[in-house]
This record gives C-alpha cells, sequence and structure tokens, in this order.
C-alpha cells in the first residue's frame, strides 16, 4: 500500500472541500481497503466519511428513504424494508458474508468495484485499471464476466446485488459537492464502459452519495431476488433477477425486471416487462416474456452459458412470485 494523506470529515461540506481526481472517500472500506492493498486504487488522500449523519431508513408518501452510511445488515433488517421492498433486503442479505453486511455501507455497495480477476491484478492489462492497456478478460477465463453492454475495451460484470433490484424500482441516488446537490436515476447512473471502461458512472470527483430514494409503487411490495451462484454464501452472480409485479386478479398490469451477473451495469428488461404486462401469471407467459431476455447479447469463450440460465432464472422468479400469492 502506498503513502496518502488520511483526513477525518466533520460535514458534508467538509467532505467534499478540496476534492478531486486523487481523493477516496472511506465509509466502511470493505472495498476501498481492499484495493488500496492490491494497489489497483492508489489515491493521494483519503476522507473518513464514516461519522458523518447520512444515515436514516424512513418510508413516506414518495418512498423510502436511505442515508448512504447505513449499514447494509441494518437495512436488510429494517421492518420497512422487509415488508414494503422485500427484493431489497432478499438482495443484501444474498450479498457477501454476515461480518462485510455488517461493516458496508449503502452508498459503498452502489460504488464497489468489479471483481474481474485481471482489474484486481496489476500484473495484467486492463483497460478498467489502466485505459489503453488492454483487455485481458476477451481471450482470458471469462466465465463470470458479462455479455450485455460489453465493448471491445471491457467485459467486467457489475458486481452490486443491491442495485439490480434499486434500478428495478427506478430509485433516486442523491449527489453532493461544493457546488451543490443534485438527484440522478440509479439506472442513468452507471454508464457503459464503451471505449473508456474507467469510467464507471457519472459521479464527478468532487460528489459524494448522501442517499437513496426507493419510490413507493404497488408493485414493489409484491417482488424478489434470486440469485444463482456457484457456491451458496460469499458469492457473486452468475445471474441474478430481481422481478416485481402488480396483478389485477391474475393479469399481470405492471412489472419492473432488472438482472444481474450478466452485464456491465445493472440491466433493466424493459423488453421482458413489455412481454408480461396484460397478460395472465401463467408459466406460458413467463416462458414466453423471458424469450427475448439475452437479445444482444456478446457471449465469450466460459460465458456462453449465460443467456440460457438469465432465461431460467428470471422464470425461477417469477414463477416463485406468482406461487407466493
Amino acid at each position: 500500500m502506498r503513502p496518502y494523506a488520511y483526513t477525518r470529515a466533520r460535514s458534508v461540506r467538509d467532505a467534499v472541500r478540496g476534492t478531486g481526481p486523487g481523493t477516496a472517500f472511506l465509509a466502511g472500506g470493505t472495498t476501498l481497503v481492499d484495493l488500496m492493498k492490491l494497489e489497483v486504487m492508489t489515491p493521494d488522500r483519503v476522507v473518513d466519511i464514516d461519522r458523518l449523519p447520512l444515515r436514516g431508513i424512513t418510508l413516506d408518501r414518495t418512498g423510502l428513504h436511505v442515508g448512504a452510511l447505513e449499514r447494509m445488515s441494518d437495512v436488510a433488517a429494517a421492518p420497512v424494508v422487509r415488508e414494503q421492498y422485500p427484493m431489497v433486503a432478499q438482495a443484501l442479505e444474498l450479498s457477501a458474508s454476515a461480518q462485510l453486511r455488517n461493516m458496508a455501507s449503502i452508498g459503498g455497495n452502489l460504488l464497489q468495484r468489479t471483481r474481474c480477476g485481471y482489474f484486481r491484478d496489476v500484473s495484467t492489462p486492463c483497460n478498467k485499471r489502466e485505459p489503453g492497456s488492454g483487455c485481458s478478460a476477451l481471450d482470458g477465463v471469462n466465465r463470470g464476466h458479462a455479455i450485455l453492454g460489453t465493448s471491445d475495451d471491457c467485459i467486467a460484470t457489475h458486481p452490486s446485488d443491491l442495485a439490480v433490484p434499486l434500478v428495478a424500482l427506478s430509485t433516486l441516488v442523491h449527489l453532493a459537492s461544493a457546488r451543490g446537490s443534485r438527484t440522478v436515476p440509479l439506472d442513468a447512473f452507471y454508464t457503459l464502459p464503451g471505449s473508456t471502461p474507467d469510467v464507471e458512472n457519472v459521479l464527478r470527483t468532487d460528489e459524494l452519495i448522501t442517499g437513496i430514494t426507493v419510490p413507493r409503487s404497488p408493485w414493489a411490495a409484491r417482488s424478489v431476488y434470486v440469485k444463482v451462484r456457484d457456491r451458496q454464501s460469499y458469492e457473486f452472480a452468475l445471474t441474478s433477477a430481481a422481478v416485481a409485479l402488480e396483478l389485477r386478479g391474475r393479469t399481470i398490469t405492471t412489472a419492473r425486471v432488472a438482472a444481474g451477473g450478466v452485464g456491465t451495469r445493472p440491466w433493466r428488461l424493459t423488453g421482458v416487462e413489455r412481454a408480461l404486462t396484460g397478460r395472465p401469471a401463467t408459466p406460458a407467459t413467463f416462458e414466453a416474456a423471458v424469450t427475448g431476455a439475452a437479445d444482444g447479447a456478446r457471449t465469450r469463450e466460459h460465458n456462453a452459458f449465460k443467456p440460457a440460465l438469465l432465461r431460467r432464472t428470471l422464470v425461477r422468479a417469477l414463477t416463485e412470485l406468482q406461487e407466493s400469492r
């Protein structure tokens, strides 16, 4: 680990004052510290924000409001989240380990870096870590890599479980800087790699995530998150599905669907949503609706199984949700 300057912020204004490309914010530290040890991230200055008043889990007529420094385990255990936004709680509980969930913050989870082994190995080329150096995953070991939203410069998968249901539910992320504050839809917050895979989101170098708002909706309470992985715990998704449905009788009136483990960012499946809407909630509808879920996929040598697995994961999530009535 390289030397760096350490400061502890006393307020949000204090935290964002004088920040820039060489500054990193420290909350739970479960991602940043690891990457600093590997010298994947080498900030000149680390600003500790863990004592800032960016906490709270509240529900009002506009939606669920969660402070950026709330711990993953606390949000997952909150009765209002479990009852009104079950797939958010499920995604959190299927993330990492219990110890990490007790440390990791919501804001940090949304900003966590990819688990691509080449990104984390400074001895190998990686455009995300060192622009212009190449992508080792293209012709390397790419079983866990993305098939949607990829480019010739990067096929790294977005790692967050939590971001998948949040994207499905049109979550807003609140940002602050010395210039003021702004709110961005989470689905627009993440960027595709294109020719600049080192740019992963629209967060500016002087901005800090202060919290999120998950809009209130009748379908959020009827939702599920399904994660398929190589082992039952402490493993990232090969595929995952966040599904929320609103029904009138047996007819689906609203569907929200997003996938993880397959995209370079959390992947909203609007085509699947349209195929479900207005149809009866039956196995035949589910099978037909997911047919095009992987349209546009670009597979590599080791991850060609993912389109079929994604479709099966979606059907499983839809079936579990229907059977839970």
